[in-house]
């Protein structure tokens, strides 16, 4: 598995695409399941230059107590996208660790990644973590600059921690994490069962 968002949001700075910084409209996100399967396992091979495997998938959704995984699905019929976007994240604890974003290059700058983001901060807070924390490629200042909109800072280096290329990664934290303005009103919604709507406020 490749360590916590080494692309994210998928290949966006390698395709020339900037992240989906301005969100445009509410999405439905809900959690995903052993059902969506090749959804996931499709988005990440579009996204990925060395995606995650449908066996790392499934130990996401069925091996690993700690781990949830925030999918926004394509719901209309006939289509070929069955997933626009998803977060995967590890609840530890006092501590949310985020691992993987991605969002299908016809779907990037509508706020998929923010509002999923979002929501896993706010899922965090439910289960009461303190502290959130993820590692990105010291070059994706594009991915450093949505993180730093949720008020995570860069706390330290990890020397060669890429390879793919071999490239320092940056630490960063958000604490504490319960504090709504780190959200900054960007991506909220009301969980029912397994799916959250998202109410987007600008």
């Amino acid at each position: 598995m490749k360590p916590p968002f080494e692309d994210m949001p998928g290949s966006d700075l390698k395709k020339g695409h900037s992240l989906d910084v301005h969100a445009c409209q509410p999405w439905t996100i809900q959690s995903a399941t052993s059902d969506h399967l090749d959804g996931l396992v499709a988005l990440e091979e579009v996204c990925f230059s060395e995606p995650w495997s449908r066996k790392s998938f499934e130990a996401e959704l069925t091996g690993n107590q700690f781990s949830r995984i925030l999918m926004i699905p394509h719901q209309e019929d006939g289509q070929k996208v069955q997933v626009k976007g998803y977060i995967c994240l590890w609840v530890i604890f006092e501590e949310i660790r985020f691992l993987n974003v991605a969002v299908h290059p016809e779907f990037r700058r509508q706020g998929i990644a923010k509002q999923l983001i979002g929501e896993a901060l706010h899922l965090g807070r439910e289960a009461g973590c303190f502290r959130g924390m993820l590692e990105v490629r010291e070059s994706n200042s594009a991915a450093r600059y949505l993180y730093e909109s949720f008020h995570f800072q860069a706390q330290a280096t990890r020397k060669s921690y890429y390879t793919n290329p071999t490239e320092d990664a940056i630490l960063m934290t958000l604490e504490p994490l319960a504090t709504r303005d780190n959200e900054r009103g960007e991506a909220r919604g009301k969980l029912v069962g397994s799916q959250t709507t998202i109410h987007t406020i600008s």
